[in-house]
């Protein structure tokens, strides 16, 4: 199958859920309008924001820790895959690479998303998961 690119475009409270925030993915192919919404909860979103805006806490955060932990074991971060949809929830991996293999690890996509925006690294899914979730 192939992957399409996305990137976030916007983080906002949730319409459709109170208490909750949505992160909202945009194809990077700029000439694309296809939007992926993903509601996510408010720590959740905390942690994104703090990322993008490049807010240096004084004490490392969950994913920040996380970060540290792949540094200190020489695990690099390539790309995060939101890889399936089932009842409205997205399931991700993150795609790492170790001592010269690929490794995937399941992850929450919130919390795959955090840890991209940290590392700089693409964010991913496939056509199937737009065209069943996917607004324009």
């Amino acid at each position: 199958m192939k992957k399409v690119k996305l990137e976030i475009v916007a983080l906002s409270h949730s319409v459709s859920q109170a208490q909750n925030y949505a992160v909202v993915l945009g194809e990077a192919a700029k000439r694309s309008r296809r939007r992926l919404p993903i509601v996510i909860g408010a720590f959740e979103a905390q942690a994104i924001a703090v990322a993008i805006e490049r807010i240096q806490p004084t004490r490392p955060l969950t994913h920040d820790l996380i970060k540290n932990i792949f540094g200190m074991v020489d695990v690099e971060l390539r790309e995060i895959v939101i890889d399936n949809l089932q009842e409205g929830i997205f399931y991700s991996k993150l795609i790492c690479v170790t001592a010269g293999r690929e490794i995937e690890i399941d992850s929450r996509t919130s919390d795959a998303l955090a840890l991209a925006v940290r590392f700089n690294c693409p964010i991913y899914t496939y056509e199937f998961i737009l065209d069943a979730a996917g607004i324009i």
